[in-house]
C-alpha cells in the first residue's frame, strides 16, 4: 500500500483482495483519500459506512447503460458495489463486505466510478471544478 504522503492517482491502482483480517482505512488515510473523490459522501448503514453518490442522467435508459458500465467494471476489479438504478439517476455504494468497512479498494473504485461518468458524458470538467 502507498505510503499516505504520496500524492496517490486512484485511476492507476488495482484493487486487491480483500481477506476478513485486512485493515480498514485508518482516520489518516481516509483524511488523505477522501479529496480524491470530492463528491461522494459517506454515510453509514447498519454500522458500516459506505462512500455512496448519485449520479445524474437523462434517461433511465442512460442510467440502465450507466449501472452496466459499472458492472463491467466491478467484475474486472472483483470489487463489487451496491447499485440503484432508476430513472434521472444512478446510487452507487463502495464499502468492503469482508471487513464491513471501508478498505482502499473503496477510494480506488469511487475514482474509477467517477472517470467512467466522465468518459459516458454524464461529469465533465465543470463538474469537477464546482463540486457536482
Amino acid at each position: 500500500m502507498p505510503d499516505v504522503a504520496d500524492t496517490p492517482d486512484l485511476l492507476t491502482e488495482q484493487c486487491v483482495a480483500c481477506r476478513r483480517d485486512s485493515p480498514l482505512v485508518t482516520d489518516e488515510e481516509a483524511a488523505a483519500l477522501t479529496p480524491l473523490i470530492p463528491d461522494w459522501t459517506r454515510e453509514e448503514r447498519n454500522g458500516v459506512p459506505r462512500l455512496v453518490r448519485t449520479f445524474r442522467v437523462p434517461t433511465f435508459r442512460d442510467a440502465l447503460a450507466f449501472t452496466q458500465r459499472v458492472g463491467e467494471l466491478a467484475e474486472q476489479e472483483g470489487h463489487h458495489p451496491t447499485l440503484i438504478t432508476a430513472w434521472g439517476k444512478v446510487t452507487v455504494s463502495w464499502w468492503s463486505h469482508k471487513i464491513r468497512g471501508l478498505h482502499r479498494n473503496d477510494f480506488i473504485m469511487a475514482a474509477k466510478t467517477d472517470a467512467l461518468a466522465r468518459e459516458a458524458g454524464i461529469l465533465d470538467e465543470s463538474d469537477l471544478e464546482s463540486g457536482a
